[in-house]
């Protein structure tokens, strides 16, 4: 018996539609007590300022949040007690206002992007309540080099990956279960992947901030840039139809930075059965690198991803009313 419901952060991996030859598989994040990836890093951020002492009976957090990480704070707030308040850019889905108040959080709705809500939550912090600053957090990347992956090495039986491709928010994710993986298997390629039309990780200035979840608009200080080993652009426009594909002919029901990611993921896969480059975009960081072996891979690869969450978050958004045929 599990003494909270904190104790039953974990997902599965699943093998989901990839090319003849190669194989594809997902954590599907949606499992995890509040619904997605960003559980994990609530959580792990909550008790890492409960240890340090900066978070004590009484005291209220707050956190800028696009969505999920605001409800995984919600839900560690209510297992351990403290009062929440999420700073959310108003363009994000109801469903997400409506989580967080159903977790009994309070819900501050700002214009402009996940920027404006930062700066909103330091004015918050400024009048006495505790942000976890989930993009320079260590105990952000943490929890997933912790518990993420972990999970993912006990559930590969015995095969090797050749590539985690992932979405980049926070960049804890991709941070934390990289480095996780590279102990294990130092030739695993590790792939960012970021909206086209808000690509500051290959390069171009800050875009419009449609994508939920994910492509910040800035390159967070979370993120492991030496790390990765490139980076590959998706359109919001492809990433609806690859969510509603996994819903309609897979059962599996995501939001738009899942099928981004999977969209991605699968496009490395076919290049790596193929025996092509997979084309990742430099990292536009000064200093960055590629590695020599990146963009290959051994016979039956295995391309990893993440969804981060369930696609019930988007529902009033239309991205499953969509007939693509």
């Amino acid at each position: 018996m599990d003494d909270s419901v904190l104790e039953t952060i974990g997902s599965p991996l699943v093998r989901v539609s990839g090319p003849d030859g190669g194989t594809v598989a997902a954590k599907l994040e949606s499992r995890n007590p509040g619904g997605s990836a960003k559980d994990r890093p609530a959580s792990a951020m909550v008790a890492a300022a409960e240890d340090a002492g900066e978070l004590e009976p009484g005291d209220e957090l707050v956190e800028p949040s696009s969505g999920n990480t605001g409800v995984g704070i919600a839900v560690a707030a209510a297992a351990k007690g403290y009062d929440a308040t999420i700073v959310m850019p108003a363009s994000k889905s109801p469903e997400r206002r409506r989580l967080l108040r159903a977790y009994g959080a309070t819900v501050e709705l700002v214009d402009g992007d996940i920027t404006a809500a930062r700066e909103r939550a330091d004015e918050l912090v400024a009048q006495g309540m505790v942000q976890l600053s989930q993009f320079d957090n260590p105990a952000n990347p943490g929890a997933h080099y912790e518990t993420t992956g972990p999970e993912i090495l006990d559930q590969l039986d015995g095969r090797t990956p050749d590539a985690l491709v992932c979405g980049v928010g926070t960049g804890g994710t991709i941070t934390g279960v990289g480095r996780r993986l590279r102990e294990t298997f130092p030739d695993v390629d590790v792939v960012a992947v970021e909206p086209e039309a808000n690509a500051v990780l290959s390069g171009d200035d800050p875009g419009e901030d449609a994508f939920q979840g994910m492509g910040p608009g800035f390159v967070s200080p979370n993120l492991d840039t030496d790390l990765l080993d490139g980076v590959l652009r998706v359109d919001l426009a492809d990433a609806e139809t690859e969510c509603r594909r996994l819903a309609r002919e897979e059962g599996i029901l995501v939001g738009q930075s899942s099928g981004a990611s999977n969209l991605a993921a699968r496009r490395v896969a076919r290049a790596f059965v193929d025996g092509e480059p997979p084309g990742y975009r430099p990292v536009a960081v000064d200093g960055w690198e590629p590695r020599p072996d990146a963009g290959t891979a051994g016979p039956d690869p295995l391309v990893l991803t993440v969804y981060w969450d369930s696609g019930e978050r988007y529902m009033s958004t239309g991205l499953f009313d969509a007939n693509d045929g």
